[in-house]
């Protein structure tokens, strides 16, 4: 279940830093997160949908907002569309793999520094986007942190978030999640794997936080209005994937049931090839026919006026 509407942004800023600090180090197995082509090729089409097109020229200084491990981030640099980086996170545990992976890339530069969305602790007019993936419905206080987001923000700066959950895709992933709960017994038996013998989400404590970490899903409308009240112009919401979303999440729950290591690569290849082919199916056909209301992610992106 997601956080009780009752609790304290103290709270879920507790909880998000716990779970995320004990998921940090299988993290991107878990979520199948690429930092060679496809994962570039990813990035970049999610960079040109929420811009509306490609971007006129590269980002010279950019901060990122839950950085996690990087995955949207360090795809832009390594693609030379962000020139200097600076990844934030509430959770340190991410921020250190974030780091080791972009010593590994060979990226030098990028910073990392821990704090939350609503005090960035940068100087006005710093960065020429603030950018994040999946991370504004881990957020209190919105309304604050947009205020945040266009104080560092450059006279034309822009924000762009990808990756968020809609209302509708939301409701949409737990048909695939109960289908891949039944069909997990015939699965792993068919492919050989092993059941887990400690279930991940007790693991530790910490672990069994996931199901409180997000605070929203949004309307369309909601997040028009959210970049609205802070200022901006230039404000674009679209939406994506629909089929591959659905897919992806009944391939994650069958696979969250089997001890990873006895997962087949044959299985872990096949997943994955087939989850990017239905992901190609929804940019040619699906999301330039159908309202972003309809597909499980939102992207976001605004202007500063300058």
């Amino acid at each position: 279940m997601p956080a009780s509407p009752t609790a304290t942004p103290k709270h879920i800023k507790d909880v998000n830093t716990r779970y995320h600090d004990a998921a940090a180090a299988e993290y991107d197995a878990k979520w199948g997160i690429d930092f060679g082509d496809i994962g570039q090729d990813q990035v970049r089409a999610k960079l040109v949908k929420a811009l509306g097109g490609p971007a006129e020229q590269p980002f010279g200084e950019a901060l990122e907002i839950g950085s996690g491990t990087g995955y949207f981030s360090l795809n832009l640099v390594q693609l030379g569309l962000i020139g200097k980086l600076t990844a934030t996170d509430i959770s340190p545990g991410m921020l250190s793999q974030l780091a080791a992976t972009a010593e590994a890339l060979g990226l030098d530069d990028v910073a990392t520094v821990v704090t939350d969305a609503e005090t960035l602790p940068f100087e006005d007019e710093s960065f020429d986007l603030v950018l994040g993936h999946a991370v504004l419905h881990h957020i209190p206080d919105l309304d604050r942190a947009f205020a945040e987001f266009k104080r560092v923000l450059r006279p034309g700066g822009r924000v762009v978030f990808a990756g968020e959950p809609s209302r509708y895709g939301d409701r949409l992933a737990a048909l695939p999640k109960r289908t891949g709960m039944l069909l997990a017994p015939a699965w792993r038996r068919l492919t050989g794997a092993r059941a887990r013998a400690v279930a991940e989400v007790d693991q530790s404590h910490d672990h069994s936080l996931e199901g409180e970490v997000d605070v929203h899903a949004f309307a369309p409308a909601d997040l028009r209005r959210l970049l609205e009240r802070a200022g901006f112009e230039e404000r674009r919401v679209g939406g994506e994937e629909l089929l591959a979303n659905a897919w992806g999440w009944g391939l994650r729950t069958v696979e969250s049931s089997a001890e990873p290591d006895t997962v087949p690569l044959r299985w872990r290849r096949f997943a994955f090839r087939s989850y990017i082919a239905l992901q190609k199916v929804d940019t040619a056909l699906l999301e330039p026919r159908l309202p972003a209301e309809l597909f499980y992610n939102l992207l976001v992106s605004a202007r500063k006026p300058a």
